[in-house]
């Protein structure tokens, strides 16, 4: 027994970490907003007599979509690049993904998560894909000249900071709304296998 050790769990799922449930509001409400007021030009005084423009290319509903995404169902950010189309479930609300380590995970989302994912389909993916013939979920804009279709953590990254910056919610990342996600499944059920099968644990003690 003596020679027995526990697995390494790294940093673990810190609860100081964590979104709170007022910052989660927040942000999903500044992720609203984002459809009437994301990428407006800032020159108030030179639009007084119409709607200020959008900046071309700028994806209010694939913005919001992401961020839905990441918080209704403690993604990863990695994970959220690597959603494809076809391994989305939107009736079912179940999102399967392939994630590191080339194990493959299905998460649950909320209504309103899967309603997010649903309005960029519906306004803003149709055309991107035009432009760009990949089976990702999120699509770089059609107006992209060069890079790649499939999207990169580091834009997953903008987008939360600025939706952080309009909410005004300081030093969380993406991977905060994986933290808070197992508390509200252990309040509900007080089950941690449920936290286990949501978050794609391998190790019961990962959630524990």
């Amino acid at each position: 027994m003596a020679a027995i050790r526990l697995p390494a769990l790294g940093t673990g799922l810190e609860v100081d970490r964590a979104l709170t449930a007022a910052e989660r509001r927040r942000l999903l409400d500044a992720a609203d907003l984002l459809l009437a007021m994301g990428g407006r030009s800032k020159d108030r005084k030179r639009y007084k007599t119409g709607e200020r423009p959008r900046r071309t290319g700028y994806q209010p509903y694939r913005h919001r979509a992401m961020v839905y995404t990441l918080i209704e169902t403690g993604m990863r950010r990695a994970a959220v690049t690597h959603l494809d189309q076809a391994q989305v479930d939107l009736a079912g609300r179940r999102l399967t993904v392939v994630e590191k380590g080339g194990a493959t995970h299905t998460y649950q989302s909320s209504r309103e998560g899967a309603q997010a994912i649903h309005d960029y389909l519906i306004h803003e993916r149709a055309l991107d894909a035009v432009r760009w013939p990949s089976p990702a979920l999120f699509l770089a804009a059609a107006t992209v000249p060069q890079g790649t279709e499939r999207l990169t953590v580091r834009v997953v990254n903008t987008v939360w900071n600025a939706v952080c910056g309009v909410a005004q919610v300081q030093g969380r990342t993406p991977h905060s709304a994986r933290h808070a996600m197992g508390k509200p499944i252990i309040a509900k059920t007080g089950n941690m296998a449920a936290v286990q099968q949501q978050l794609g644990h391998r190790q019961a003690a990962y959630a524990m």
